[in-house]
C-alpha cells in the first residue's frame, strides 16, 4: 500500500498504540513491514527516526543493546487529532492483527535464547526473561548443551516454555507458602 508519510507515521503510531507495549524496532519492521506489507522496509525505519526526533515515540535501550518505543503522551495526542488519516479498513485490520498477534509479540520481545561455542566442544546455552516495562533480567539461566542441534533446540523451546519454567521455579524456590 502507498500512502504518504503523514500517514504512515500515523499507521506507526496506531499499531504501537494497538499493542499496548513497549516494541523494539525489529518488532516494529516485522509487523508493520514484513508481516503486512502495510509500510515499505526503508520507509518504516526512516519514520521510526522522524518519529523519535519529533518526539512522538520514545526510545529507550533494553535488552541487549536493542531499543524499544514507547508512544509519548504527545504521540497519543497526535494520534487522537489525526487517527482518522488512516483508512478505516487498514485500522480496522490493524486493531485485528494486534489483537490476535500481541502475545506472540510479547514473547519475541520478553523472552531470549542464544548459545555460544564453549572452550571444550559443547555449546553453553543462555536464556532469559526480562521485565517488560523496566527492560531488566527477571530470570536467567545457562545451560551446557553437547551439540549444536540441540542448543539451536533449546533456543527454539525457550519461547514457549519460558513461562512455565520460571513459574515452577519461583513456586518451589522462593513461594514459601
Amino acid at each position: 500500500m502507498n500512502y504518504d508519510a503523514v500517514t504512515n507515521k500515523l499507521i506507526i503510531l496506531f499499531c504501537m498504540e494497538q499493542m499496548e507495549m513497549p516494541l523494539t524496532e525489529s518488532s516494529i519492521t516485522e509487523i508493520c513491514s514484513v508481516r503486512n506489507n502495510w509500510i515499505n522496509y526503508m520507509d518504516c525505519l526512516d519514520l521510526l527516526y522522524q518519529l523519535s526526533e519529533s518526539k512522538l515515540i520514545y526510545k529507550t535501550e533494553c535488552k541487549e543493546g536493542e531499543m524499544r518505543y514507547t508512544l509519548t503522551f504527545e504521540g497519543h495526542e497526535c494520534l487522537s487529532y489525526f487517527y482518522r488519516r488512516i483508512p478505516n479498513a487498514l485500522r480496522e485490520e490493524i486493531a485485528a492483527y494486534s489483537k490476535a498477534n500481541r502475545l506472540l509479540v510479547k514473547q519475541s520481545q520478553e523472552y531470549y535464547a542464544n548459545y555460544v561455542d564453549a572452550e571444550d566442544g559443547s555449546y553453553l546455552v543462555t536464556m532469559r526473561i526480562y521485565e517488560s516495562l523496566v527492560n531488566t533480567p527477571l530470570f536467567e539461566i545457562q545451560i551446557k548443551a553437547p551439540t549444536r542441534q540441540s542448543a539451536e533446540e533449546a533456543c527454539k523451546k525457550w519461547k514457549k516454555i519460558a513461562p512455565n519454567v520460571y513459574e515452577y521455579i519461583f513456586e518451589n524456590l522462593i513461594n514459601t507458602d
